[in-house]
Order: C-alpha cells, then sequence, then structure tokens
C-alpha cells in the first residue's frame, strides 16, 4: 500500500537554520509511506533518494517505483514487516520546498533567490518530518548515491537515533573530477539564454537545451566504459556510413540525447543546480574535523556497498569510509559488487544487492 503525504513546517518565527546561515520557511515536504507502522514505532526505514529521483521508491505495475526490485511486500525491503517512508528532497522539484516553490516574501516562485542547501540540510528537514510523525528511532537508513550521503549524514548527524545505515554507491566527500563534471552541467546550465538568470518560471521558454546537455553530461558519468561498449560500442544509428557531417550518427549520441531531451520534463533546471550543489559540499571531513569525529558518537550498524565499475564514487572511496568505521571499533559490513553497469548499478535489478540488504536490515 502506498500512501502520498504533505507535510509542512517551520514558521517566520522558527525557520529551518540552513548550514549557509540562511533559514527558511514555510518548509513543504511530500513524502510517500509504504506498509503498516507498528504499535511501537519501531519498524520504520527511511529510504533516501538519489540527485534526479523522487519519493516514489515502490508501486504497481501501472506505476512502477524507481527501487520496484527492492522495496515492497515479500522484497528485500519487506513492506510486510517494515513502514518505509522515502521523502523529496528540499530543493528538489516533486513536491517539496525547492526552487520552483512560491517565495512568501515576494509571491512568486523563489528562483535563484531560494537559498542553498546542503545534504546536511536535507537530512534536517528530514529529522523534522520523522519528529512530526512522533517516530522515536529508525530502524534504518538507506540510500544511494545522494541518498547514500543522506544515510552517512543521518548516522553523523544524529548518532543515537539510526540503528542501521545501508550506504550504496556513495563518498563521502566528491573528487575533483566528480566536482568538474558538475560544474560543466551547471555551466551547461547557467549559459542557456532561457534560463533567465533563474526566472523562467510562467514563461513559454525554458531552459531545456541547457538542462538537456547537464543530463546528458551526468548520463556518461553513471555508466561505464564497459556498458557503454557493450551496449553500443561504435554503432551507427539508423545509418550504414558515416554521413561526414554534425548530425546525431552513432548509437551512443542518440541515446543521450534522448535521455537529455526525455529529462526535461520531468525535472527543474533551478533544482538542478541546488541539488548539484549540494551534493559537491557534501564533505564530511571539512564539517566535522575528520571522519573519525564524524562516526565517533554514531551507535549505528553500518553496510557499505560499492559497485565495482562506479568511477564516479569508485570503489576505494566507500573502503576509506569502511577502514574509517573500523578504526572506531563500529559494526561494519563491506560488500564490492561486480556489475559492469557502473554507478547506476544500484538502480538495476541485482540479486546481490537484494540479498545483501535484505539480510542486514
Amino acid at each position: 500500500m502506498v500512501t502520498s503525504h504533505l507535510f509542512t513546517g517551520f514558521t517566520q518565527d522558527s525557520p529551518l537554520p540552513l548550514d549557509s546561515g540562511a533559514s527558511l520557511y514555510p518548509v513543504a515536504i511530500s513524502y510517500e509511506t509504504f506498509g503498516t507502522l507498528s504499535a511501537t514505532k519501531d519498524n520504520v526505514i527511511l529510504i533516501c533518494h538519489a540527485l534526479t529521483g523522487n519519493s516514489h521508491v515502490s508501486g504497481s505495475p501501472e506505476l512502477p517505483g524507481w527501487w520496484d526490485h527492492l522495496v515492497g511486500p515479500k522484497k528485500a525491503i519487506d513492506t510486510n514487516r517494515f513502514f518505509v517512508i522515502c521523502s523529496n528532497v528540499i530543493g528538489g522539484c516533486s513536491g517539496s520546498t525547492g526552487p520552483s516553490s512560491i517565495n512568501p516574501a515576494t509571491g512568486v516562485p523563489y528562483g535563484i533567490q531560494f537559498p542553498v542547501i546542503t545534504i546536511g540540510d536535507m537530512v534536517r528537514a528530514q529529522h523534522a518530518l520523522l519528529t512530526a510523525l512522533e517516530i522515536p528511532s529508525l530502524h534504518a537508513v538507506i540510500g544511494g548515491s545522494m541518498g547514500g550521503m543522506q544515510a552517512l549524514e543521518w548516522a553523523a548527524m544524529y548518532p543515537t537515533y539510526v540503528k542501521s545505515v545501508v550506504a550504496i554507491a556513495c563518498t563521502a566527500r566528491l573528487s575533483p573530477q566528480a566536482l568538474a563534471f558538475d560544474s560543466v552541467g551547471r555551466h551547461a546550465i547557467l549559459s542557456d539564454p532561457n534560463w533567465n538568470n533563474g526566472f523562467y518560471y510562467g514563461l513559454d521558454i525554458q531552459p531545456n537545451r541547457g538542462l538537456a546537455i547537464a543530463r546528458m553530461i551526468g548520463h556518461i558519468t553513471y555508466l561505464s566504459e564497459e556498458s557503454m561498449r557493450l551496449k553500443f560500442g561504435r554503432n551507427l544509428q539508423q545509418r550504414s556510413d558515416y554521413g561526414y557531417d554534425f548530425s546525431t550518427e552513432f548509437q551512443v549520441e542518440s541515446y543521450l540525447q534522448y535521455q537529455g531531451d526525455k529529462f526535461v520534463n520531468r525535472f527543474d533546471a533551478n533544482s538542478y543546480l541546488y541539488l548539484t550543489k549540494a551534493v559537491n559540499y557534501f564533505d564530511l571531513h571539512k564539517k566535522y574535523g575528520s571522519l573519525d569525529i564524524a562516526f565517533q558518537e554514531s551507535q549505528a550498524h553500518f553496510l557499505i556497498i560499492s559497485i565495482s565499475s562506479d568511477w564516479l564514487y569508485p570503489p576505494h572511496q566507500s573502503k576509506e569510509l569502511v577502514s574509517t568505521l573500523m578504526k572506531l571499533n563500529k559494526w561494519v559490513s563491506y560488500a564490492n559488487l561486480e556489475s559492469p553497469y557502473g554507478h547506476d548499478a544500484f538502480l538495476i535489478q541485482n540479486d546481490q544487492l537484494s540479498e545483501l540488504s535484505g539480510s542486514f536490515v
């Protein structure tokens, strides 16, 4: 059973404090719940979505969720046992407060007047939601990619609230290479003349070209060289020879263009700017002084999972987390999943991922 909800909290007198020093009010958080809450409220699992994900983590054949193979009745995250909550992050565009929301001070969408947010701010807002729901603790926090960053931040920020953490295909801080790809993606949006300094809401023309290019760039990082070679090779798209022009000729070009064009129909360009910036700012070393300090008070059990072919957040970054947790005498398990699909492998049905996460929670 999937149920959609909307929580609104924080006021001018008691706003949501942000890591930047700014504050935000009111804050709406849209979320979905799956399963039944136990009488003692001790069966709650929070699932955190990735950069362009949303709260619809599981669904029906007519409206499938992005983790249907993992979450549901008698699946790894068994909704017959657990009450699963997945909320849309603040700064996004799927119902929670973000740059497309109405600014109470002006009566029009925030645009780039929306304050810059961090992963910590997302987690702080999620904690407010759970507090409003009178959830005394979390049985587990689970997420992949940006969702995994949120899971790690939960363990650091609320060390006694979370019993288990499953962090998949993520890192404690981005590499310079990952920062660079995000920067180029943002520049594609900022350079689109239709971006209009972030105030394009209600206009006939949107910054679709810039957002599509940003998605194409990002999508390259989610794949691997092996998966692209196996899927596309150097095959041409609907032609037998080169055209000696600048049209789309290779299958991989056509695929990326399709991904970019599809993306603009469901995502907001400003949200892409804000969420990639939040990911870029995520740095547990800097925020807490070191990884040791970040996790030293945590009482959670950890399962860290990396993907063998993930070059965006490569396995050695997960191993750094595991080494730190082991040094701190924390309860931690680690697995490196063999997969040719790159970073996106955590979204693809994988028996190993199901077995690991199911047995852990």
